[in-house]
């Protein structure tokens, strides 16, 4: 495999119960369950290989069947998974309950033994690492492994994303040493808690993490869009119009679309826009993966949502 993008993180059983009414507190509520397979980082991996992009997963699965039926999606979906490990602990899980309008209720996380990724686990794969094109890492791992990323990436001038996944990984990895990061994904929750009691506003925040030595920080807005902001110019943009029946994975949806485009060399304006379609596409559908593209159906797709 040739500059493939190196995953690093979870891999994940994802059971979603969906409430069919508005979800009522210390009572019963009527749900439909849907599984599948998720995780942060395997969904990335799945969407860009989905849309011909060759990557390469590094997660930890468990020697159990759940381990053994998320491989074998991981598997027939492209992902290459030599680098991952196989541990004798459960497989880990993402148990979700989603409101009546496709938006989340709450959702649970069990431990997916990612502390087994470690700096001397990497260091023995640096003959593949070194041909990523791109690095994109969750914050699921450790900070020892984030600071290990950073410093090898900045050395072999691979471009390095972190995706800081929900506020308690984005809270853990505030202390991390990002100087030379290529990209971090926040939203607006996990803003803040990257950031120093003493940055209070989102211009504040985002003007200490370029402080730090970050390139680039894409603040992920919802409903109003993004904004991609570097030190000489910030780019905005809308979020296209979509019908919510899942918000699972669309932000992950977001970073395999921005990855996808950069791949192939767009710019930032671009790369925004295919971000978005994406997700918009992922919104519509149960799951964390948008199953139905491939890359010429999403190209296709930037046009209809992004029109001149």
């Amino acid at each position: 495999m040739s500059n493939p993008v190196i995953c690093i993180g979870a891999a994940l059983v994802d059971d979603l119960f969906h409430a069919t009414d508005k979800m009522l507190m210390h009572t019963t509520n009527e749900v439909t369950v849907t599984r599948s397979a998720g995780g942060v980082s395997r969904n990335i991996a799945h969407q860009l290989s989905l849309l011909n992009v060759p990557v390469q997963l590094i997660s930890v699965f468990g020697n159990d069947a759940d381990g053994d039926w998320l491989k074998q999606i991981c598997i027939d979906a492209g992902i290459q998974l030599d680098l991952s490990i196989t541990a004798s602990k459960p497989t880990g899980k993402y148990t979700a309950i989603i409101n009546d309008d496709g938006s989340m209720f709450t959702a649970l996380l069990t431990n997916a033994a990612l502390y087994l990724i470690t700096p001397e686990y990497l260091q023995t794969q640096v003959n593949i690492l070194s041909t990523a094109s791109y690095l994109l890492v969750d914050a699921n791992i450790s900070v020892k492994t984030v600071n290990w990323l950073v410093d090898f990436t900045n050395k072999n001038a691979i471009r390095l994303i972190i995706e800081p996944v929900s506020v308690p990984p984005a809270k853990k990895i505030a202390a991390a040493n990002l100087d030379g990061l290529y990209l971090i994904t926040p939203n607006e929750d996990e803003l803040p808690v990257l950031c120093s009691d003493d940055a209070l506003t989102t211009e504040e925040q985002i003007k200490e993490l370029l402080g730090r030595g970050i390139q680039n920080v894409w603040l992920h807005k919802g409903k109003a869009g993004s904004a991609l902001y570097k030190r000489t110019e910030t780019l905005q943009l809308s979020a296209p119009e979509a019908e919510v029946l899942d918000c699972t994975g669309a932000g992950d949806g977001s970073v395999s679309g921005f990855i996808f485009s950069k791949y192939h060399g767009k710019d930032n304006l671009n790369s925004l826009r295919t971000a978005h379609t994406l997700s918009a596409e992922i919104l519509q559908v149960n799951g964390a993966i948008a199953t139905h593209l491939n890359e010429e159906k999403l190209v296709t797709l930037v046009s209809k949502y992004y029109s001149e």
